[in-house]
């Protein structure tokens, strides 16, 4: 146990904090320290391992544009290459020299005297530093549902997220519950192994083809011998996705246009038509996330394979009792119920200026931010995919970049000024919010005629960013100084300056 003082702190070591990390590198600073609960980097493509995890996101758009990867082996990339790409980015600029693995933040405390965080871990460190940046992402923490019963079950439950490789899976009866991405992605892998598989369905999901292809080895030469031409690959992609928004925010005879295709995959996937029913939809494509598979439907056609839309009444030692009365024996249960992602702030612990707590603060008051970076009340602390930043059309990892180019500018600005900290103005946080949510109103999570996990427990879309993300680039290229406040200890603060006395 002890006290290590850094300039910057980083939680987490996947895209985001490893991006944030290079950032700083690539600045000439080497005053940082990663935090990451695990032993090795990777976020969640280190820990989600289940059978059949691949990103949904075209290989060449889901990797940082400063790290170009030519020879992907796929279209759409499987977990194992995606992670060991972070691993490889990882090596090459030498993050582990600033990494502390197994160390889990477990609060952090804003000291307005010292104008410096205070962030505790559980191997009783705690890190003082200047600026604090969490790079948690949204999805780390399993949504398991609280089902009747469920302490009584005999045999074997574990979240796809930690997929248990021990348990042998060939043979047994086996209860999926969830249609989630992951659902979607491990129900065709063990259904040939398994003897019956039940999928406990409470909203269809929409599941398009996947364009996916092994990568020519022609195209991976080309790319490594002619960077520019996997640049225009990417930036035709990036464009494709892109597109993608106009029927997202507003313009839903689009997305109803889409779903009439969908519903037509289904039917011509799916045999039996009463199951092609169950498995369609009643709401617009787009208002929960859009799903891709070539494998999803055509699974349904087993006959070890079964979907069961009446909900789940009890659990008891050996079996999963439907509402309907009807009970499924069953050795095992999965749970592909994704994440908490809203409610995920609730697990912070977090305390700003005036002892403020962060997650009290958002519960009473909703989640606001500025660009999904800031907040105002808690000086030098950065979001990196915070709330209104996630997707539905494009690259997470664009969002990224351009949010550590945004963190970076804004520790040049206090660093240029001379200022110790600086806090967004809960001005320029309103205002930001405020857009934000009119966009949102429009759009097909709001209008779709579903409720999703984008939305908090109040019905509010807390996680997507409404519109372009070419929008969000520019909004982030760099920090307006007047939606700050600027705050020093070293000196009083001067008139027109925007520098104002440490509170405290």
């Amino acid at each position: 146990m002890g006290i290590v003082h850094t300039g910057v702190v980083v939680v987490g070591t996947g895209f985001a904090g490893m991006g944030m990390a290079i950032q700083l590198r690539r600045a000439g600073r080497d005053d940082f320290v990663l935090l990451e609960k695990a032993d090795d980097f990777g976020g969640t493509w280190r820990d989600n391992t289940y059978p059949g995890c691949a990103c949904d996101i075209q290989s060449h758009m889901y990797s940082f544009s400063f790290e170009q990867k030519p020879d992907w082996t796929r279209a759409y990339a499987p977990q194992p290459e995606i992670w060991q790409y972070l691993r490889d980015v990882a090596a090459k600029w030498d993050l582990a020299r600033n990494t502390r693995f197994g160390a889990e933040v477990i609060g952090a405390r804003w000291d307005s005297a010292e104008n410096r965080w205070y962030v505790s871990t559980n191997s009783g460190d705690t890190y003082v530093t200047r600026f604090l940046v969490a790079g948690l992402g949204a999805l780390h923490i399993p949504s398991i549902p609280e089902l009747p019963g469920i302490e009584r079950f005999a045999g074997k439950t574990f979240h796809s997220a930690r997929w248990d490789h021990d348990y042998d899976l060939t043979g047994k009866r086996v209860a999926v519950i969830g249609t989630g991405a992951s659902a979607v992605q491990f129900v065709p892998r063990i259904a040939p192994d398994v003897a019956e598989l039940t999928l406990f369905q409470r909203t269809a999901p929409w599941v398009m083809p996947k364009p996916d292809h092994v990568m020519p080895e022609w195209s991976q030469n080309l790319f490594a011998k002619v960077p520019g031409a996997q640049r225009a690959y990417r930036h035709l992609l990036y464009w494709v996705n892109e597109v993608r928004a106009v029927g997202f925010n507003g313009h839903q005879r689009i997305l109803k246009y889409a779903s009439k295709l969908a519903a037509a995959n289904i039917r011509r996937s799916v045999k039996d038509p009463d199951l092609a029913a169950k498995l369609t939809p009643d709401y617009v494509m787009g208002c929960k996330r859009v799903l891709i598979s070539n494998d999803y439907y055509p699974t349904f056609n087993r006959p070890n394979v079964h979907l069961d839309t009446a909900g789940i009444a009890e659990v008891r030692e050996h079996s999963v009792v439907g509402e309907d009365g009807r009970e499924h024996q069953v050795d095992a249960i999965i749970y592909g119920t994704g994440f908490h992602v809203t409610d995920s702030y609730d697990y912070l612990k977090i305390t700003g200026r005036d002892g403020v707590d962060l997650a009290g603060l958002w519960r009473d008051n909703g989640i606001n931010t500025h660009l999904g970076i800031t907040v105002s009340g808690f000086p030098n602390l950065f979001f990196l995919l915070g709330p209104n930043t996630g997707l539905g059309h494009n690259s997470v990892v664009f969002m990224i970049e351009s949010q550590v180019r945004y963190v970076a500018d804004a520790i040049r600005l206090a660093e240029r000024e001379g200022a110790d900290a600086l806090d967004v103005r809960r001005s320029a946080q309103d205002a930001f919010n405020a857009e934000v949510q009119r966009k949102l109103a429009d759009g097909v999570w709001t209008k779709g005629g579903c409720t999703s996990w984008y939305l908090d427990s109040q019905g509010v879309n807390r996680t997507i960013w409404p519109g372009f993300t070419w929008r969000y680039w520019m909004r982030t290229r760099s920090v307006d100084p007047a939606d700050f406040e600027l705050i020093s200890r070293t000196r009083p603060a001067e008139k027109g300056s925007g520098l104002v006395p440490a509170i405290g």
